[in-house]
This record gives structure tokens, C-alpha cells and sequence, in this order.
């Protein structure tokens, strides 16, 4: 009788250290700026967040070969707000003026749309594959994504709370250099 008693005692708590274990792997606890690649294969890449709120994609247009930046923040509710885009040409796909509430300016030769509200749930990104040669600049650090995820790849950009199983099985870009 008391060798089930500590037989169904240590099944006991060997099932609950596993469905402990469990939880932890596979419970999404750590907010990160993601990269979800398309394809199911393909490893996520991200941006593991500590308070920060602002990153910037910049890349190279494929036209006039001038960089581009895209500037974003993280607003409270974990959507992705474009605040500021920079560039240094009017051609082929750039915007010519500010839309209502934005401004509009020109300082050193380049081009500037400033006090953008535009928040989208998450966007869309094709790692460039010959000249756009995308980057994230984060906490002023400037980080190649082709080094985390292959060019050509098509991502979902969106904030959200990853496991500690897709951390370790993901490619952390702060450590991509």
C-alpha cells in the first residue's frame, strides 16, 4: 500500500513537472518584432523587444538606387505605426507630397514625410534578392536581413509574443552579425 502511494506520488509530480515544462516551451511569453517567412519550412526570424518602441527598414530602391527609410514605432496595443519615410528621389513608386496631417520636407537633399499615423496590425516584406539589400535599424544598430532570412523570401512583419521554442528553433537577428 505505500510503495503505490509513493509510486502514484512521484507519477504525480513527474506529471506536473512535465505539463510545467510544456508550458514554458509553448506558451508565447516574449514579445518580439517577427519576421514569419511564407513558407512553413523556413525558420521565423526576430527582434526580441525590452521596452523598446521604434525600429526602421531601409533598403535601396531598385530604380533610382537611392536608400529608402521606413520608420516605424510600436504603439501601445502592439500594432506597427509608419511615423517617417525618407527618401532621396522623386522617381518611379516614391510620393510626391504628404497625405492630409502629414508634413512634407526637403533638408540636405533629401526628402522627408514626417508625422505619419498610419498603424496596420502587421505588413508585408520581400527580402530583396539584387539591389535592395534590406536592413532593420534597431536601437541604432543597422542589421542585413539577408543574413536571417534568405532574399527572395517573402515575410509578415508584425509585433506579437513568440515561445521560447520558436526563440530557440528562430533566427534572433540582434545576433545575426
Amino acid at each position: 500500500m505505500r510503495r503505490k502511494k509513493l509510486l502514484l506520488s512521484i507519477i504525480l509530480l513527474a506529471s506536473c513537472f512535465f505539463i510545467a515544462i510544456t508550458l514554458i516551451v509553448f506558451i508565447p511569453l516574449k514579445l518580439a518584432i517577427v519576421f514569419q517567412p511564407f513558407h512553413s519550412y523556413a525558420k521565423l526570424a526576430y527582434i526580441p523587444l525590452k521596452g523598446e518602441s521604434e525600429f526602421q527598414i531601409k533598403y535601396t530602391h531598385s530604380i533610382h538606387l537611392t536608400d529608402v527609410v521606413e520608420s516605424y514605432k510600436i504603439t501601445t496595443s502592439q500594432q506597427i505605426q509608419q511615423y517617417e519615410l525618407m527618401y532621396e528621389d522623386f522617381s518611379i513608386g516614391m510620393p510626391s507630397n504628404a497625405e492630409v496631417g502629414e508634413t512634407f520636407e526637403q533638408q540636405n537633399g533629401k526628402y522627408y514625410i514626417k508625422n505619419m499615423k498610419r498603424v496596420f496590425p502587421y505588413f508585408y516584406l520581400r527580402i530583396g534578392q539584387v539591389r535592395a539589400n534590406h536592413r532593420v535599424i534597431f536601437q541604432s544598430n543597422e542589421y542585413p536581413l539577408s543574413r536571417a532570412i534568405k532574399p527572395g523570401t517573402s515575410v509578415k512583419v508584425e509585433v506579437r509574443k513568440i515561445t521560447f521554442f520558436q526563440q530557440w528553433k528562430g533566427v534572433n537577428i540582434l545576433e545575426s552579425l
